[in-house]
């Protein structure tokens, strides 16, 4: 599998809208949004851990980084519990994680 953030991210806004189910309407604009306005960054993280420039922890860290930082933009709208955030945060990022495992197992 070729790694491509364009097609990742899609991913990661539709496992959203299946944990947010009901709240997906109110929801959606900013997960989108703050999903494409972090695409450069999740790339360039996604790139130097499929080129071995960073090692697996420290990847893990900065993607927690960046899960923290959506649920944080997710808990602002005020419409979804800390609980329904956090597993929309993971549902997204799990995503992007296995998509670069994947990605690795070919390298």
């Amino acid at each position: 599998m070729n790694f491509d953030i364009n097609e990742i991210v899609p991913q990661m806004v539709n496992v959203i809208k299946d944990t947010v189910k009901k709240d997906w309407k109110e929801v959606k604009g900013n997960a989108t949004n703050f999903l494409h306005a972090r695409k450069d960054r999740l790339d360039l993280l996604a790139s130097m851990r499929l080129q071995n420039e960073i090692e697996q922890e420290f990847f893990l860290k900065r993607l927690n980084d960046e899960k923290k930082i959506f649920e944080s933009e997710l808990l602002s709208l005020k419409i979804v519990s800390l609980a329904i955030a956090q597993k929309a945060a993971n549902a997204a990022f799990d995503v992007l994680n296995k998509a670069i495992e994947s990605a690795l197992k070919i390298i």
